[in-house]
């Protein structure tokens, strides 16, 4: 935790930008009734039936300090697809020295990943480019990403979609409004906070 805390406390640095990374899976979901607009006094109706579609899976990555987030959607959650992804991650970022990437532990999440998709050569090249940092288990709160995935969902994706190139363009036009207006997140919490408020998690020492 407190590794993860003193990454966000690093100044904003082009060389070495620190991204985090997400992802969550997403139901398709289409109504099997025509919903009820919204009227004078009444809100809008839907039915608690619905068709369920598939699923897909967004990945999420934010660069806090740059103020950026990519968003993709792709129809599953593979070693493949998270290795695909963490390839489109650091393509925006040629002169980088090192990428610091925070993330959780999922099983898809190391370097097996890589080499199971692309050549050695092209895998070993593309790990050594990132420093990877991980949220402890049961500490994914402390992945800036899950705060950007939470705004996206609510803002965007609250509402049955039944397509992927529906939701794909409903994503697209939220991330390129919310890049335009340098949202950012206002990250507070440290490690002195942590030693305080979660102090419980600590160990006791006898002296």
């Amino acid at each position: 935790m407190e590794q993860v805390l003193d990454v966000y406390k690093r100044p904003y640095d082009p060389r070495h930008p620190v991204v985090c990374m997400d992802e969550s899976p997403r139901q398709l979901i289409r109504e099997t009734r025509l919903p009820l607009a919204a009227g004078p006094g009444t809100p809008a109706r839907h039915d608690f039936e619905y068709e369920r579609c598939g699923v897909c899976n967004l990945f999420m990555a934010v660069e806090p300090l740059a103020s950026k987030r990519t968003v993709q959607i792709r129809e599953r959650r593979t070693k493949t697809d998270w290795a695909h992804f963490l390839n489109d991650i650091a393509r925006p970022y040629p002169c980088a020295e090192k990428i610091t990437l925070v993330m959780d532990n999922l099983n898809t999440h190391g370097p097996g990943s890589l080499y199971e998709t692309f050549e050695p050569d092209v895998a070993k090249a593309l790990w050594d480019r990132f420093e990877f940092v991980y949220t402890p288990k049961h500490g994914s709160w402390l992945n800036m990403a899950e705060i950007e995935l939470n705004v996206l969902i609510k803002q965007c994706l609250d509402r049955r979609i039944d397509t992927l190139d529906q939701i794909q363009a409903e994503v697209g036009a939220w991330q390129k409004r919310r890049n335009n207006a340098k949202s950012r997140i206002d990250w507070q919490f440290t490690s002195p906070d942590a030693r305080t408020k979660l102090k419980r998690l600590y160990p006791t020492i006898n002296v």
